[in-house]
């Protein structure tokens, strides 16, 4: 079983917010990290000051960072990814980077079709102007409130808003929407044949950034694949700010990937030279 966990945030949530996460599985044992998005600066309040460094960094640039990190582990680690981490994450594992994945609220990989009104309404401070494709967008504390503190008071969201949220790219969110028009979409995922470890995807039933209708479609997209194992679970009431609450926390102990409840996973191999990236655009086949 490994030891290492590396947790990789989301879209408007700086890295910080997963020191609660990295202390518990810390207590159980763990080495953990989080290192932030290309462009991420060390903390909130200097990543407020000057989110340049985020500007245009899409789903390949990020998925590459990660990647890069994970290639200097001795052996391959989990990796715990909220929202657009959950799409990282599971780009990731199917590229046979990692042992083992969990996907909280993950960010839909090419092929789901569904595009419930919530979703949309949430991406809407960035999808809203094609311009926000090339730069930082921040929410609101509104904003922040439907899209990730709907199951909070006022007073709860604001206080997880003003200590946690970051500008971030657009270029992701553009890349997500139109996945399912872009042939080589860096959204792509192998979700029919690759051999990897266990993944783990949960959604919240109340979640309006990713509603569960459309992590219950990228579980469907895993379905023929019986040569890994792919688990959902959902919890009843919870939002998209799991990350962020106490309560999110609670399925480590029954859902932690390799636990009995798991199929083992594949035998770990050695990453090649070439396989230490996520899935690159045509333009880097060069690389």
């Amino acid at each position: 079983m490994p030891k290492n966990v590396v947790f990789i945030h989301g879209l408007w949530i700086h890295s910080s917010a997963w020191k609660p996460w990295q202390e518990l599985f810390e207590q159980k044992g763990y080495a953990t990290t989080a290192p932030g998005w290309p462009g991420d600066l060390e903390t909130v309040e200097a990543t407020r000051a000057n989110p340049d460094g985020l500007n245009e960094q899409g789903i390949s640039e990020i998925c590459n960072h990660y990647a890069d990190l994970i290639s200097t582990f001795d052996e391959k680690p989990i990796v715990v990814g909220h929202s657009f981490g959950g799409l990282i994450a599971q780009e990731l594992l199917a590229n046979d980077l990692v042992a083992a994945a969990v996907a909280i609220d993950p960010a839909p990989v090419k092929g789901v079709k569904i595009l419930p009104f919530a979703q949309l309404k949430s991406g809407l401070p960035v999808l809203g102007n094609p311009a926000n494709r090339k730069k930082t967008v921040a929410l609101d504390e509104k904003q922040f409130k439907y899209a990730f503190g709907n199951v909070l008071t006022d007073e709860e969201s604001n206080a997880l808003h003003a200590a946690w949220t970051i500008p971030g790219p657009g270029k992701p969110l553009f890349e997500d929407a139109t996945a399912n028009f872009v042939r080589h979409s860096p959204a792509t995922v192998d979700t029919h044949t690759a051999v990897r470890g266990p993944l783990l995807l949960t959604s919240g039933t109340e979640d309006h950034t990713v509603p569960k209708e459309v992590t219950v479609a990228v579980a469907k997209l895993y379905a023929d694949n019986t040569a890994s194992v792919t688990e959902y679970h959902e919890y009843e009431g919870k939002g998209h700010s799991s990350l962020s609450t106490a309560a999110g926390m609670t399925w480590q102990a029954t859902f932690w990937p390799g636990s009995s409840r798991k199929a083992s996973a594949p035998a770990k191999a050695e990453p090649s030279v070439t396989s230490r990236r996520c899935r690159p655009q045509p333009r880097r086949r060069s690389r």
